[in-house]
């Protein structure tokens, strides 16, 4: 993001934080960066707050639960600070890259918009984004010990390259993925609920249970209920012992015996099993819109997730 009045900086960096605080909370899509701007001096931001009337554009993308968390925030926001105008625009998940690239090139970039993982640096390298280092470094407002390393590291640009030098980006919707399930589904099917305690499920566990789950409910030999989805390769992959690089060498380490195993069962799960939905299904109803009908058994869920799941018809944990 690139910030046009030096006088929207500090109120540009409090709506990044307010969005920090809402994104254990709010849906949206996973690897994205919310910020740029300016920070107050140490102290009460808001006896430093220009009164001049100030708009700030903030663009992003997420569920109508997102939508619904960020119209109270800014409300609030607007509230504590009246001579500012939030203009907010949530763009569908599936058309913002290309709606953001196209603001980018014609001069109208957003003063406060979320940066996916792979066009952070294409970003930075370019000048597009504001180095948030000088003001973070002038405000109380953050602590960098109290946010995860690695998830800062992600907006960090030197120059050359990404995880070192100064931050140029704060991080949202960077959290853990969880498995979610359907408690209603299993208790239907007869099923044991997959334990809390960590270690104590297999995939071999999760695979019979995905078997049991899936149904052609109207006998027209299609599937209409998934035992699971989404089941993330890099789950498998570091959960089989493997990475995709080694990052003290920068080595590919995508040919060992790890990550073919783990890539050959996520593979199995549509292919062999047929127990998670093909692309051609994804087309039709994405895996988040199945588990919130009821049509998934089980589905990782982020930290985005939660507002979504907050209504659901059917009962649901996490293991």
């Amino acid at each position: 993001m690139k910030s046009k009045l030096s006088t929207k900086l500090g109120l540009v960096m409090l709506l990044c934080f307010g969005m920090l605080l809402s994104a254990c909370s709010s849906g949206g899509n996973g690897n994205s960066s919310a910020a740029n701007g300016n920070t107050a001096n140490k102290g009460d931001a808001a006896t430093n707050a220009p009164q001049e009337k100030v708009k700030i554009s903030f663009m992003g993308h997420g569920s109508p639960q997102e939508k619904d968390i960020f119209a109270k925030l800014i409300k609030s926001y607007e509230t504590k600070y009246p001579n500012v105008k939030v203009e907010y625009t949530s763009v569908p998940p599936a058309e913002y890259n290309q709606k953001l690239s196209t603001l980018v090139a014609s001069g109208k970039t957003p003063d406060v918009f979320y940066v996916s993982g792979p066009q952070f640096y294409k970003f930075a390298e370019a000048g597009t984004i504001q180095n948030l280092q000088p003001f973070l470094e002038s405000t109380e407002l953050f602590q960098a010990d109290n946010v995860w390393k690695q998830a800062l590291d992600r907006y960090r640009f030197d120059g050359k390259q990404l995880g070192q030098g100064d931050l140029y980006g704060l991080p949202k919707d960077v959290g853990p993925w969880a498995m979610a399930y359907n408690k209603t589904m299993f208790t239907e099917a007869g099923l044991e609920l997959p334990p809390a305690e960590v270690g104590k499920w297999t995939w071999d566990n999760w695979l019979d249970a995905a078997k049991k789950l899936t149904k052609d409910e109207n006998g027209d030999g299609k599937v209409d209920i998934y035992g699971g989805a989404n089941f993330t390769l890099e789950g498998a992959v570091w959960a089989s012992g493997g990475d995709f690089i080694d990052y003290t060498t920068g080595k590919v380490t995508i040919d060992t015996p790890e990550f073919a195993k783990a890539m050959q069962w996520v593979a199995d799960l549509r292919l062999k099993h047929n127990v998670s939905p093909s692309p051609e299904d994804e087309k039709a109803m994405n895996s988040y819109s199945r588990f919130v009908a009821g049509k998934v058994g089980m589905f990782p869920m982020g930290p985005w997730d939660q507002p979504g799941f907050w209504d659901l018809p059917f009962e649901w944990d996490i293991a």
